[in-house]
């Protein structure tokens, strides 16, 4: 029997990339996985910087059902939420129960990496609206189906596993805003014995980031190899998303899920835990890579002396 036979997620923000790659390790798990997004064969999303872009929720959904589970295509816009509480109404009348919810909702923001007074307001409250607000309407909608039953797994897709500023004021927004929503909604969920967590992925080889170095997933160490703008940018120490895929059904098959409710997590650090490897048998340590490779960002010191940090009780 596989590890999350008879369990249903949802992944919220599944048309690529992490998204995609847990929905599929879901999937290879076991689970009935709804695969939500905008982007349908029927419904493209017309909005950038993904209009045009050819990936769609159903084709997730087939990959899904590929790998051993069932995929389900749900269209739904996240910032709507009579979109988002007729989805838990459908995976509820269809299902009788919702076991993982997974937010990777994207703010889908191209960054200009410029001073936050420099910065377009408009675009980045869009972006906090689109990756921030999106989360909280749609855990509010998923967590009466865990409270009810009293389990479950909310899991919220960040950026980095520590609290250091990220270099633009909206993108650090966002992703530091995602973990803390974890350790919110753990709080509020612990004693109803759900349990709420953040993770992070490293660099990871999504169909964009391929796209932009001129690779693909059968050639991209090569070109890791010989791209001096791909060393430059650490190409050679990515990983795939199905490797956070990997972390994601670890966590969601893990009977004492709850006592890692309330923290952040990487990818790295969940494989050394739980034993798993990237698809094709390596298993990347985008941080190790990263303080090796460029050890004057790793050790930069914050500009005013203050560092926040995570501490475990």
């Amino acid at each position: 029997m596989k590890s999350l036979e008879g369990k249903v997620a949802v992944v919220a923000g599944a048309t690529r990339g992490a998204g995609r790659g847990i929905a599929c390790m879901l999937g290879e798990a076991g689970a009935v996985v709804y695969c939500t997004g905008r982007n349908s064969r029927e419904r493209p999303n017309a909005e950038p910087p993904f209009a045009g872009r050819p990936e769609t929720i159903e084709e997730t959904a087939e990959m899904v059902s590929a790998r051993g589970g069932v995929g389900i295509p749900a269209r739904t816009d996240h910032l709507d939420e009579r979109q988002v509480e007729a989805l838990f109404k459908r995976v509820e009348k269809e299902q009788g129960r919702l076991d993982v919810l997974v937010n990777d909702i994207s703010e889908g923001e191209m960054y200009d990496w410029k001073p936050f007074w420099k910065l377009s307001p408009e675009r980045g409250l869009n972006a906090l609206r689109r990756g921030v607000h999106t989360h909280v309407i749609t855990t509010r909608h998923a967590a009466p189906l865990m409270v009810k039953r009293k389990g479950g797994l909310v899991v919220e897709v960040g950026d980095g596993d520590a609290l250091y500023y990220r270099g633009n004021l909206i993108y650090d927004l966002v992703k530091v805003s995602t973990s803390r929503l974890a350790y919110a909604f753990a709080e509020e969920l612990r004693p109803h014995k759900v349990a709420a967590l953040a993770v992070t992925p490293g660099f990871m080889r999504t169909e964009v980031v391929l796209e932009q170095f001129g690779a693909t997933e059968a050639n991209w160490r090569e070109v890791a190899e010989k791209s001096s703008r791909a060393r430059g940018h650490g190409f050679a120490g990515s990983e795939s998303p199905y490797f956070v895929g990997r972390a994601v059904a670890a966590l969601a098959a893990d009977p004492k899920v709850l006592e890692k409710s309330g923290g952040l997590y990487s990818s790295w650090g969940l494989a050394e835990e739980y034993g798993f490897d990237d698809l094709d048998g390596t298993r990347p340590h985008w941080w190790r890579y990263f303080t090796e490779h460029f050890p004057r960002m790793a050790n930069a010191r914050p500009k005013t002396g203050f560092r926040w940090t995570i501490e475990r009780q």
